[in-house]
């Protein structure tokens, strides 16, 4: 038994090691400052104008290595969110080319996005998406801000933390430095520079910008349901203050016709 349990011991620490280009001891990243999000807090909401803006980073630049598998197209409509209209959400949903089937031969068949259909994954399978990344595989955004301590600072440090290695540093080829990532070293060349985007609205493409925009909206596909969330927690505060007050007045009531 002990025996086994060595075994197993040994061969956790080797498949560490052998993935030594990917796992990173957590302490080695720096800690993200923390930025002044419009969403922060128990009355926060999100900035309409950055999901949208973040929208189009995400689909002109980020949608090119990364899925974004737990949302359909209608979503972007969905109160709380960017509220595109529904000929917008339709529209954005035709870009894309979707694999349905099978017919009433049993074959299978591309057809456009629907507003029902999930977000089409840039690759078939992980294997592709491998073999197209020198083999890191760029993980679903869906839930990112969720799925990383840290949340929305950590994302938009990261993206803006992109840096030269300090002096004795020294990277494998196909990786970059980015103090933010645990280990400092990452398989994701910087993806954003300056005007790589053409905000509809005027707004500056810097790459802080953008990295804020992107940071908004994938904070936003990790809890599309905030806005109500936090409207329902209120409604409950308010009625638990008013609930309690009336039992205080009550119990006064009671105590004082006991005297």
């Amino acid at each position: 038994m002990m025996w086994n349990s060595l075994t197993k011991i040994a061969c956790a620490t080797a498949l560490m090691v052998s993935l030594g280009s990917t796992v990173w001891a957590a302490g080695d990243a720096r800690h993200p400052e923390p930025q002044n999000w419009s969403f922060d807090g128990p009355l926060g909401t999100f900035d309409r104008d950055a999901l949208r803006r973040g929208f189009k980073v995400y689909k002109e630049v980020c949608a090119a290595c990364h899925a974004l598998g737990q949302m359909s197209f209608r979503n972007l409509s969905q109160p709380g969110g960017p509220e595109f209209s529904e000929a917008e959400v339709k529209a954005i949903a035709a870009e894309y080319t979707v694999t349905d089937g099978p017919d009433s031969y049993g074959d299978m068949f591309d057809r456009p996005g629907l507003p029902r259909d999930r977000f089409v994954s840039p690759f078939p399978n992980e294997n592709a998406a491998r073999a197209a990344n020198g083999g890191a595989y760029p993980p679903d955004l869906s839930l990112i801000t969720k799925a990383r301590s840290g949340g929305a600072n950590y994302l938009y440090a990261l993206l803006t933390g992109y840096e030269d290695a300090p002096e004795g540093v020294t990277l494998r080829p196909g990786l970059h430095y980015n103090p933010y990532m645990a280990g400092g070293a990452i398989a994701m060349p910087s993806p954003l520079m300056d005007d790589i985007v053409e905000y509809t609205d005027g707004t500056s493409a810097t790459v802080a910008q953008m990295a804020s925009d992107v940071t908004y909206f994938l904070s936003w596909t990790a809890e599309p349901e905030l806005e109500a969330r936090k409207e329902t927690g209120v409604m409950v505060l308010i009625y638990l203050t008013i609930f309690a007050g009336l039992l205080f007045f009550a119990m006064r009531k009671v105590w004082a016709d006991q005297h």
